[in-house]
């Protein structure tokens, strides 16, 4: 039936968000490594109005421990260093008048292991969201016994989307180990 894969191209576009989402928050989280994602979040005010940093400023990582950032304005490189003071980043800006650089330190065994715990929930929370999107697809599905679809169809129906889910599962779980090998190694 033409609504039956309408449900199912739907239930894959949303887990394909969900992993999207994912990948997003987790390039957050820092593994010792200087990244620009890592900014991402970070708000400034700008002639009164709060843009996020890359929109005001060029941001670089000339190593692997530091991150430049070059405001596109020098008279907001106050407002940049603040709202990184402010972020939950714990990073200290040094500023030189031009430029703000970031260091990046070297992560401890408890720190990784608390950056792990951040990490697993960010997991769960996916894999929760791809289940939770299982149930309303198969939800909607029984509803269309009602409409007049056989029952055999919408329980194959059914099926492939446990198999949708089952894949979406895996996914999670390949990135959950890349992000693993990635926080755990020194």
């Amino acid at each position: 039936m033409e609504e039956i894969e309408l449900y199912l191209d739907d239930a894959k576009d949303t887990m394909d968000r969900a992993i999207k989402h994912l990948t997003i928050e987790l390039s957050k989280i820092r593994a010792g490594k200087a990244s620009p994602n890592m900014l991402d979040g970070i708000q400034v005010e700008y002639y009164g109005v709060m843009s996020p940093i890359q929109n005001v400023a060029s941001i670089t990582t000339p190593d692997a421990r530091t991150i430049a950032i070059k405001p596109f304005e020098k008279k907001i490189i106050g407002e940049i260093e603040k709202a990184i003071r402010n972020s939950s980043l714990g990073l200290s800006p040094n500023n030189d008048g031009e430029n703000i650089r970031l260091s990046i330190p070297m992560l401890t065994e408890e720190r990784r292991r608390d950056l792990m715990k951040r990490v697993k929930q960010e997991i769960e929370t996916a894999k929760v969201n791809v289940r939770n999107i299982r149930q309303s697809t198969n939800n909607e599905l029984r509803k269309l016994t009602k409409e007049g679809v056989s029952e055999d169809e919408v329980k194959r129906a059914e099926e492939r989307v446990q198999k949708l889910t089952d894949s979406f599962v895996a996914k999670i779980e390949t990135i959950y180990t890349a992000k693993e090998q990635d926080v755990m190694s020194v």
